[in-house]
């Protein structure tokens, strides 16, 4: 009965942690995950560099973005910050 009042309080803070913390990253590395996923030719995305890109190829582990209309890259799909919606 004494072990059990002991570990009370640090199984109670585990589970805080978990609810408050781990949770809800594991939420945002899913729907990330997702996005990233969904990503399709055509679509704009913002990089982690702040460009704001058309995608033109999408591979395995890499896009080919249109910059302008005469220069392209090849971005590592880690650098995509989020897709870019017009703001009307």
């Amino acid at each position: 009965m004494e072990l059990l009042s002991q570990l009370l309080p640090f199984i109670f803070l585990i589970a805080i942690m978990y609810f408050v913390i781990i949770r809800p990253q594991q939420k945002e590395a899913k729907a990330r995950k997702e996005m990233i996923d969904s990503l399709a030719k055509g679509d704009k995305i913002v990089t982690a560099g702040g460009l704001i890109v058309e995608i033109k190829k999408v591979e395995e582990k890499f896009l080919t973005v249109a910059i302008d209309k005469e220069n392209t890259a090849k971005l590592v799909k880690d650098s995509v910050a989020r897709k870019f919606e017009d703001e009307i």
